[in-house]
Parts: C-alpha cells; structure tokens; sequence
C-alpha cells in the first residue's frame, strides 16, 4: 500500500486525499485544527455532494492531522495542494507555501516524490528542482470544479502528471496509476510530458475556458443592449457542433478561484511575446461587470439586494466571484447594497450589510440581483435581475 500525505486541506487537497484514500494509506495536513477534526469525523467541511459520501464510507485509508512533520516522514509521495493566491503587485502567483512546504518537507524525508497540485507559474516546477537539487518534484494540474471537486477526480477529462527533473516517467507514471486507479471512471487519457509544458497545460485550459465565458457574455451584453433574445441567439450560435450547447450560459463574469487568477498570471508568462487574445480574455471580464452595474443603475434602484455570493449553485466558496465585482461598482456609484447569504455571518463585507434573513431581505429590496436563478426567488421573480438564461452553471 503506497503511503502518500497530502498537504493543504482545500477543495483540491480534500477532494485529493478522499479519492487516493480509497486504496492507500493518506494522511492529509491542515493547519486549522477544527477543519482536521471535521475530517476525522467524517464531515466534510466543503460543500460538495461526492466529498461528503465518500468521505464518510469510502475513503478507509484516509487520517487528518496539524502535524505534517509526521505525516511526510514515511511518505512515498508527498502532495503539495496549498493556495497560490495572485498577487497583483508583483503580477504573478505568491508560490511562498508551497516553497516553504517542500523546503520543509524534503528536510524530513528527503527521498519522496513532490507533487505539486497547487496552480503555478509556469517553469516554477523546473526552478524549485534547479534550487533545492532535488529532481523529485513533479507537477500535475487538476481541473476541477468547486462544489463537484471530487466528481471530476472520479470522473477525470484527463491525467496529466509532469515528469522528473532528468526526464524520468517512473514516478509521474506510478502517480498518475494511483489517480487513474482512484477514478470509476474506465479509459482515462493519461499523458506524461514535461513539468513545464504540464504548467502551460493548466493556465491554457482555464483561459480557454475564461475566454469561453467572456465570449458568450459579450454576446449577451450586445443581445441586452439591443433589445434581442440572447438565448435565441446563443442557441442558434450553438447547434454548430464545432462550438456546442456547453459553457454557454451568461453570467455576471468569470469567476471562482482559479480562473481569474489563471488568466492574469497566463498574462504575465506573456511578457515577452507578442498577444492581443490573452489580453482581451482578463479586459473582458473587467468591462462585463462594469456592463451588469450600469444595467442595474438604468432601474435607478433604491435598495440592491444581492442574492448569494458564490459563483455556482451547491457551492459555498466565493473567492473571487463576479457579484463581488458588481458590489463594489454599485457600492462606488453611491448605491446601497444588501446581500443574503447564509453562508456568512451576519455583519458588513464592503460597505454592504449582511443578512441571513431571506424574507425581510425580499421585502426591502427594490432590485435583487443573483449570478444564478433559484427557486427562492420565485415570489419576486419582478425584482430579480440576472443573466442566467439555462438556470445551469
């Protein structure tokens, strides 16, 4: 049995450690106590449908712990799934965890396979080797979507694991049997390549998808500004089989933690070559929510009630949402804002007040915006603005 610690109990790490647990010794390190003791309760401390069944009754190999001294001590592999937030000063993703945490890691055992899975700049793989010495540092990009995280782990689109600093597929083979040994999921593509290129991989297919996003919101900022059905139109545009009925639905903007941060960090690794798309893709998102403010500004509303913060619906994370955005443009303009959202504590978060009280926040509000429609919202369908169209993510 492999024995593997994983570091960083996120939705990546979670979702990680459950699906590997299920035929492997896993021990998952944490530096909040309350949420290891949620794991080792069976708890999920995420909302995720799969997360919390899994946990519960398939995942035996599976312990939390604070301690990661311990837990990389005997490790064969030693999975780094720690935040790499963007940092718009410098222009590029702070990577100081996960330096810190396979600085530390090596000194406890330094014969263990690193993977990274926390989302880098590219050729940060190659570098960290070059400083440390250390060949055994791989890189494998996850695609996962919050809310169904370990869903696509055990429905992977594809495995694609970075090899060793001398080119080596042994070990970034052996990991990616352990994933495609984890997945229910049969005939899995698996591709080795460079870490580097694994590191491209990752920013290409998020902006890809960031740029997905803003095509078909632009399309409906022009439908709206004309007075045409966006929905027509975005269903004529997709009967082409070559674009498709998916990733179509308009939002406020792109959102969540990856794909805004992805996209501006693939911008910065474009310093020195030539772009016009890159660019567009991170404008585009910048100018759509400043289109959803206006529009809202057009109903001169007395009271923008904000419903839900998160991005998707079963998801409670929303770290960098578009609605933030939208908040703090309505919020510049001299608009008072109040949102509903349960997931919080009731109090203030930008200037707006919070309250976990849906009934008095539909009594109040003249204009209740929301990212994504619900059923809650069914008796005032006439104060709703929003710009869901399919009722899907």
């Amino acid at each position: 049995m492999t024995k593997i610690a994983v570091i960083g109990a996120g939705y990546v790490g979670l979702s990680m450690a459950v699906l590997l647990a299920r035929d492997n010794e896993v021990a998952l390190v944490d530096i909040d106590r309350d949420k290891v003791d949620r794991i080792n309760s069976k708890v999920s401390p995420i909302a995720d449908e799969e997360l919390q069944l899994y946990l519960h009754a398939h995942a035996p190999g599976l312990s939390a712990t604070t301690d990661m001294e311990r837990a990389c001590r005997d490790a064969d592999f030693i999975v780094v799934a720690v935040p790499t937030n963007y940092d718009a000063d410098t222009g590029n993703f702070d990577t100081s965890i996960v330096e810190s945490v396979i600085e530390n890691a090596l000194r406890v055992n330094p014969s263990a396979a690193f993977v990274i899975k926390s989302t880098v700049p590219v050729g940060f793989t190659k570098s960290m080797r070059d400083r440390l010495g250390y060949g055994g540092i791989l890189f494998s990009p996850e695609f996962l979507r919050e809310g169904r995280a370990l869903y696509d782990n055990l429905h992977p689109s594809r495995i694609i694991v970075g090899t060793d600093g001398d080119g080596s597929a042994a070990r970034s083979g052996e990991f990616a049997a352990l994933l495609k040994n984890g997945a229910v999921k049969n005939d899995v593509e698996v591709l080795l390549v460079d870490s580097t290129e694994a590191e491209a991989i990752k920013l290409f297919s998020n902006t890809y998808l960031a740029m997905r996003v803003s095509f078909f919101n632009e399309l409906d900022s022009y439908a709206e500004h004309h007075g045409l059905d966006a929905r027509n139109i975005i269903d004529g545009v997709c009967l082409d089989p070559r674009i498709g009925g998916h990733y179509n639905n308009p939002s406020f903007g792109y959102g969540g933690y990856c794909l805004p941060k992805d996209t501006k960090q693939l911008l910065t690794d474009f310093s020195d070559v030539p772009n016009s798309i890159i660019t567009a893709v991170v404008e585009s998102n910048r100018v759509r929510k400043g289109f959803i403010a206006d529009r809202i500004m057009e109903k001169d509303p007395r009271l923008v009630g904000v419903y839900r913060l998160a991005m998707k619906k079963g998801s409670d994370n929303f770290r960098q949402s578009s609605i933030l955005g939208v908040i703090k443009r309505l919020n510049a303009m001299g608009v008072k804002t109040l949102i509903f959202e349960p997931a919080i504590e009731e109090g203030t978060l930008f200037d707006s007040v919070v309250t976990n009280d849906l009934e008095e926040f539909k009594r109040v509000c003249d204009v209740i915006i929301a990212n994504r429609r619900h059923d809650e919202l069914g008796d005032v369908q006439g104060k709703v603005y929003t710009r869901d169209l399919y009722g899907a993510d």
